[in-house]
């Protein structure tokens, strides 16, 4: 069974201790997060997953793209929509991407760049993650410009379709699009599912999406979504496994979200092995993802790497 992550790990920046990084921080050009995306990686690799990040170490998940996108900014920690939304000039997310497929190809060769367009048993790489279009326009604040949520949703598609693009060309194993305000019942879900839809058809690798929360009033149209995995939380919210009884996931892979990331509190190899084998009698082993319920930015270094180590441990023993 193959294991992943949602995304974000704990940020672990480092000061410049070196000499030379204390000449390039005298200069502005130390960048003290680049060991926290060496610290996720190796965690990663290390605790056994399959699927890595880069961590998601700078910014939050609305900021990082609010700042670079054209049309978007952020004041005062507040993200906003303030004209007309482009595709940004340059790649976002490529940098830290890149540097995690590197340090991940220093570790384990077998995270080399793949060509292969499939998700299977075996496989290893680094994913991409964009934080989706409904979900940047619902935590934004809409400034002049657009009257209607659903334009500028529209146009972020398209700006993050070239941002897909930039990932795949940078040699991403998947498209990860992180959309949590799905769940909430205040994004039209036709919308939502024509935005995806723009960002993930001209790619030649495999598209996921992810809705935390309660998916129970929106499950049955997250499988009408042009992608092969939806990603959903189930150890935090175990209503969500009842909505897996007699269901068809429409050839689609399930990221099962297996560890709560609410809380430090480690999982015990029996919790982990028993919602596994729970929802897998329901869907079918084989097509599971194991992964935590969220991103595990909020956690602790040492309770972020434990979870993930029982995890895997469990998933390859299965």
């Amino acid at each position: 069974m193959l294991t992943t992550v949602v995304g974000s790990y704990p940020v672990v920046p480092h000061k410049p201790a070196t000499i030379k990084d204390k000449i390039l921080n005298a200069f502005g050009a130390y960048d003290e997060y680049k060991l926290a995306v060496e610290v996720a990686v190796y965690d990663q690799i290390e605790a056994g997953i399959d699927i890595i990040s880069d961590g998601q170490v700078r910014d939050g998940m609305v900021e990082i793209f609010a700042k670079a996108i054209p049309g978007m900014t952020v004041e005062d920690n507040t993200p906003k929509i303030i004209g007309k939304i482009t595709p940004s000039h340059n790649p976002i997310c490529i940098s830290d991407f890149g540097y995690a497929l590197k340090v991940a190809e220093c570790i384990s060769k077998e995270y080399k760049e793949n060509p292969q367009k499939s998700i299977k048993e075996g496989i290893k790489g680094v994913k991409g993650i964009l934080t989706g279009p409904s979900t940047l326009v619902f935590s934004s604040r809409m400034e002049g410009f657009y009257n209607k949520k659903e334009d500028a949703i529209i146009d972020l598609a398209y700006a993050l379709k070239k941002e897909a693009k930039y990932l795949e060309d940078a040699g991403a194993l998947l498209i990860q699009i992180d959309e949590p305000f799905i769940s909430t019942g205040v994004v039209d879900i036709n919308i939502a599912k024509k935005a995806v839809k723009i960002i993930v058809e001209d790619l030649s690798i495999p598209a996921a999406l992810h809705v935390c929360g309660d998916v129970t009033a929106v499950f049955q149209e997250l499988l009408k979504f042009p992608v092969d995995i939806i990603d959903c939380e189930f150890a935090g919210i175990p209503q969500n496994v009842e909505l897996l009884k007699n269901v068809d996931l429409n050839g689609k892979k399930l990221g099962l979200g297996c560890l709560d990331t609410k809380t430090d509190k480690v999982e015990t190899k029996e919790e982990v092995e028993n919602l596994i084998k729970e929802v897998a009698n329901l869907v079918g082993a084989e097509n599971i993802l194991a992964d935590p319920d969220c991103g595990m930015r909020m956690r602790s270094r040492d309770a972020a790497f434990s979870k993930l180590k029982v995890m895997a441990g469990v998933a390859k023993s299965l």
